[in-house]
């Protein structure tokens, strides 16, 4: 049966994750001490101890994400696990389907996950930016509506995560102008993000230039499992096309929607996620209720996992 790993962005992270897990198998806090040697910090420790607002700060939450996916990925393959068919990763999540795949080494994605969250933050000073969930109305609507409320400013629909679970992003008074007449248009929910960074919107732009100088001077190899990019949900093999895309995945939206009817297009009837919690086990459920999708983040979890993925053989 074919199989998908997918990997989980910037909102996942909870003080306490893989704290079970790392008890169990001593792999996940080998992860974070190699992390954390890069960083310079103790991961573990901002991991299991918090505070939460420090972990929430963009250039600590994509290492912690990155070490958590990667542990999970580390405990499955040591337990017998098998490859899967495709991976992707939502957001974020994307680095660390590449480390996964072998595509990007793990040293260098710690890096360049500091670098990105660095880049991300000084992008946009805090306060200037925002980010909004609009539930229950249309795509189209939702960008008709940004096309409205920019009035010469930036906001724009980033995150398509479900049918009628769309992310907004731009300059902050944009965003509460979109909100605003999204409620008016007829959604059933408006929901301000507590994030520091508008992401996957013209103002990373900053981001995006130094994330590509960056990533031009990081080895990146042929994935040995293919991963589906964010930004035009496709998978690539050359180094200078994954490149790209991850510097174009900070300026443009997450396609989650399409990228999960595609993995299940092609034949997958079973994702795993990969990391702490299970957002996009959520997202995936409401996207495609043929597929049926696993999280994996605790001793019974991975149990249930290994189980299931042994049954439907």
């Amino acid at each position: 049966m074919k199989h998908t790993f997918i990997f989980p962005g910037q909102g996942s992270q909870a003080v306490g994750m893989l704290s079970e897990l790392a008890d169990s198998f001593p792999i996940v806090k080998q992860t974070f001490e190699q992390a954390s040697t890069i960083l310079g910090y103790d991961l573990w420790k901002l991991c299991q101890t918090g505070p939460e607002s420090t972990l929430n700060q963009t250039d600590k939450t994509q290492p912690a994400l990155l070490a958590t996916s990667v542990a999970v990925w580390r405990v499955w393959k040591q337990q017998g696990g098998s490859d899967p068919n495709v991976m992707a990763g939502h957001s974020f999540g994307e680095y660390s389907a590449l480390t996964c795949a072998q595509a990007i080494d793990y040293s260098d994605a710690v890096g360049l996950a500091q670098a990105r969250g660095q880049f991300m933050q000084a992008a946009v000073p805090e306060g200037q930016g925002a980010m909004a969930a609009i539930l229950g109305l249309e795509d189209a609507k939702i960008i008709a509506v940004c096309a409205q409320a920019a009035e010469g400013q930036v906001v724009a629909a980033v995150n398509f995560n479900a049918p009628g679970q769309v992310v907004i992003a731009g300059n902050q008074a944009a965003v509460e102008r979109a909100m605003i007449q999204a409620k008016q248009a007829g959604a059933k929910k408006v929901v301000a993000l507590a994030v520091s960074v508008p992401a996957h919107c013209d103002l990373m732009q900053p981001a995006a230039t130094q994330m590509a100088q960056r990533l031009a001077n990081t080895t990146i190899n042929s994935p040995k499992i293919p991963v589906i990019h964010n930004v035009d949900v496709t998978a690539k093999t050359d180094a200078t096309a994954i490149r790209t895309a991850l510097t174009e995945q900070l300026i443009k939206p997450v396609r989650w929607v399409e990228t999960v009817n595609k993995i299940a297009a092609e034949g997958t009837t079973l994702l795993f996620e990969c990391g702490p919690g299970k957002v996009l086990t959520g997202l995936s459920k409401r996207i495609n209720a043929q597929v049926k999708t696993l999280a994996i983040y605790d001793n019974s979890t991975l149990e249930q996992a290994l189980k299931t993925l042994e049954d439907s053989a």
